[in-house]
């Protein structure tokens, strides 16, 4: 079963927006790369403009440097990004119960991204210290919810520490065995 945290590692923000390789779609609902391409021009009036796009040739070189994927190296064709809203509409297509799974855990990894944002937003315009702690306690929970199974498990404590531009948290979660 695909998890929340096998779909953020997916994740990269380009354009200021927060979009998934069509490499990497396709890798998480099983197919091949071809299938979820096929699916968009097939369907071309579910995929506006801000849906999906195909990068320039800049931003292929950022992304080959990200994900080393050999196909996409020394592939000449664009690589296709799907925004959050393409990817809805991918799933309208996919069928299966690996599709739904997969796009029941991308839903979960776009929620989670889009509450956490808010929190660390809050955190920073609030001045009252009791809503700061909640505010961090419930930013550690989603980063930890984030991160799934990936966070080791052990008797130390695991600091997480972001650099948000005009924010920097740190946060420390503890797990017990």
């Amino acid at each position: 079963m695909l998890k929340i945290a096998d779909v953020e590692k997916s994740v990269i923000n380009i354009r200021n927006q927060k979009v998934i390789p069509d490499f990497l779609v396709a890798k998480l609902y099983g197919v091949e790369t071809r299938e979820i391409n096929q699916a968009v021009k097939n369907n071309p009036d579910k995929f506006p403009e801000g849906y999906i796009y195909t990068l320039s040739k800049d931003e292929k070189t950022e992304l080959i440097k990200i994900f080393d994927n050999p196909s996409v190296k020394f592939s000449p064709k664009g690589v296709k990004v799907f925004t959050e809203k393409g990817l809805y509409m991918l799933a309208t297509i996919l069928k299966g119960s690996v599709a739904t799974q997969t796009t029941l855990a991308i839903v979960e990894t776009f929620a989670k991204f889009r509450e956490l944002t808010r929190a660390v937003s809050d955190m920073g315009v609030t001045t009252d210290k009791v809503r700061q702690k909640s505010l961090m306690e419930k930013s550690g929970e989603i980063l930890a919810d984030l991160l799934g199974d990936n966070m080791s498990v052990s008797d130390a404590e695991t600091t997480i520490e972001l650099n948000l531009a005009v924010l920097k948290v740190k946060h420390t979660v503890k797990r017990k065995k």
